[in-house]
């Protein structure tokens, strides 16, 4: 999912949001935008784009200058600004590092790593035209788009098939799909979405053609790994997306009917126009139809429109159409079909079957296999990473109606191996403490055992959660669906988060201008030793263990306190020291976790000067 929860929150601290809302409003009303440079090297653009990539899973990758997330982090703000400013002066991208990562098949998919310089710039601009491309884009593709994610995909697929009793697949895979995107057309895709500023089309343009290490200058695709490439590969099938719309769910018609439901039975009784709907997540997409007729004159119909229009081809070999009644259609590691379940309306009544797909379960199988050799040499450390994968293929496959048979057979597949390896295992006792996730999911499970007294997830305890994941329509852009999405921050207010905002210290770097406000939201603007609520003139971001110590800006070693209990933290004086304490009028909790930070910096106890 592109933008999470915890993204908006980050749109809402460098008070972006209204902008990107306006945006998105424009853009809906099919407005066209020719100043958008000017959004994107704004300072506050720019520190959002930091906090982003801060939090992405690769900030320590480094691209071909070696370079990581902490190139940035020790620059201040306005350090920050300048750089990308004077670098979007003339912009030219340096080298795209070429890594190649394994496919479950044994092949091996090409990424394009960029350097984190311009990943900065990817994100500055990817905040600024993602709105105005959303608005732009069709309600049933879920791949790498805001508040949507593969679980909708599947949701929706289910429903087709089940609800709507949609039984004929068209099952289609375009070839080396990132990699064969032509240049011009997407340019002309992004000027007819309203995109004109022609600076920024022109920078557009440099990042497509960037240099990749060891291969040249690309004269078409784009490269697996860049922060705007899933949103570029986005806006290449959107008009396909549209066009196949337009076959059926948005066909215009002569005479308007009340409702979109009573339109479409309409269509169906009195045309002989053929059903489609189509669900896709990036370049992984499915066509659900009525008959197999309809299902042939569309796979025949996808192949020329690609090709003629998008300059893409399909895969013979991998594309298919499936009859749901009698075989399995995979998607997104999920393979499905439809079996009949008791009768409805004098009819059979046809529900969803389905189970982790081949593939998936023998990967989850070797990596399982490959995180219990790790538990037995690596201690606590690799139980939790353990633990952490375990759960999260639980939570992503627990859509599969027979995930719990699935994940038996892993189990046994990887018992003896367990049993080899981990010979430290013990059940658990009932005065052990478990974890409140492990508690909440697991707590009741036979299998839960305990390794480095710390315990490890049983792999075939997993129960299918009935879909419940359709995509509600939300957009991030729009304030009443964010309401929907998550609460308003109720403690902090906007006003204090701009005041936070307007008080940074360009003399600091700009990951502690950034930590410092996460700090403040995180503890709910309150002091961390006494609890008090603090006024931004109040609060003071210290750093446990000091700069001149070697410590970091980094956000385990800050902490938001008072400046009144900074001043006892530093305080040197026995005079000093009483004022304090008499002003504050501390518990011996609260004394104590003075002396521990009074510690970190070198200071001995309070208690040595009474």
């Amino acid at each position: 999912m592109r933008i999470t929860r915890q993204a908006l929150r980050h749109n809402e601290y460098y008070a972006t949001q209204n902008k990107l809302d306006w945006l998105y409003m424009r853009s809906m009303r099919g407005d066209n935008f020719r100043r958008l440079y000017t959004l994107i090297i704004h300072q506050d653009n720019i520190l959002l784009a930091y906090r982003n990539i801060k939090s992405n899973t690769g900030r320590n990758t480094s691209g071909t200058d070696n370079r990581t997330i902490k190139y940035l982090s020790n620059m201040s703000s306005e350090q920050l600004f300048t750089l990308v400013v004077r670098k979007l002066e003339n912009y030219q991208p340096q080298k795209v590092k070429r890594v190649l990562i394994p496919k479950p098949n044994g092949e091996k998919r090409p990424l394009g790593i960029p350097t984190i310089t311009d990943r900065l710039i990817q994100q500055c601009i990817l905040q600024i035209i993602e709105p105005i491309c959303e608005a732009k884009f069709v309600k049933h593709s879920y791949g790498f788009r805001p508040l949507r994610n593969c679980r909708h995909a599947i949701a929706r697929s289910y429903f087709l098939a089940q609800q709507a009793n949609l039984h004929w697949v068209v099952d289609v895979d375009i070839k080396g799909f990132f990699d064969n995107i032509d240049h011009k057309k997407l340019l002309k895709q992004i000027w007819t979405l309203g995109i004109r500023d022609k600076k920024l089309l022109s920078i557009i343009q440099k990042i497509l053609k960037s240099e990749i290490e060891g291969e040249g200058i690309p004269t078409k695709g784009t490269p697996q790994g860049g922060i705007i490439s899933p949103l570029l590969a986005n806006i290449a099938l959107n008009e396909f997306d549209h066009w196949i719309e337009s076959q059926w769910e948005k066909l215009p018609l002569k005479y308007k009917y009340a409702g979109d439901q009573y339109r479409l039975n309409v269509m169906r009784t009195k045309t002989n126009l053929k059903e489609v709907y189509i669900v896709r997540y990036a370049d992984d997409f499915k066509l659900f139809c009525r008959n197999r007729s309809d299902a042939i004159k569309y796979f025949e119909a996808i192949k020329l429109w690609l090709q003629d229009r998008l300059k893409l081809e399909v895969s013979n070999e991998k594309s298919k159409i499936v009859n749901l009644k009698r075989n399995y259609s995979e998607f997104l590691g999920i393979k499905f079909k439809v079996r009949v379940k008791g009768k409805a309306y004098g009819k059979d009544k046809w529900v969803i079957k389905s189970h982790i797909s081949d593939k998936a379960k023998s990967k989850i199988t070797k990596e399982t296999r490959k995180h219990i050799k790790d538990m037995q040499y690596n201690g606590y450390k690799a139980v939790n990473r353990y633990n952490q994968y375990i759960f999260g293929v639980h939570l992503y496959y627990n859509m599969a109606t027979h995930v719990t048979k699935d994940f038996d057979e892993i189990f046994y597949s990887v018992l003896r191996k367990i049993h080899t390896r981990l010979k430290r295992l013990r059940r658990i006792n009932k005065q052990d403490k478990l974890p409140q996730y492990i508690s909440k999911y697991y707590g009741k499970s036979l299998q839960l055992r305990y390794l480095y007294d710390t315990p490890i997830i049983p792999v075939g305890y997993v129960q299918h959660k009935i879909s419940s994941f359709q995509y509600r329509g939300y957009s991030p852009y729009v304030a009443e669906d964010r309401h929907k999405v998550h609460k308003e921050l109720e403690i902090v207010s906007q006003f204090e988060i701009k005041r936070l905002m307007e008080t940074r210290s360009n003399s600091r770097s700009v990951e502690y201008n950034d930590n410092r406000i996460s700090l403040f939201i995180s503890q709910n603007g309150k002091c961390a030793i006494t609890k008090m609520r603090l006024d931004i003139d109040e609060i003071y971001c210290h750093h446990k263990i000091p700069i001149s110590h070697n410590g970091s800006d980094s956000y385990s070693n800050l902490i938001i306190i008072s400046r009144d209990v900074h001043g006892l933290v530093h305080a040197t004086s026995k005079v000093n020291i009483i004022a304090k304490l008499d002003k504050m009028n501390l518990s011996s909790k609260q004394t104590q976790k003075v002396n521990q930070l009074r510690s970190l910096v070198g200071k001995p106890n309070i208690g040595a000067y009474l």
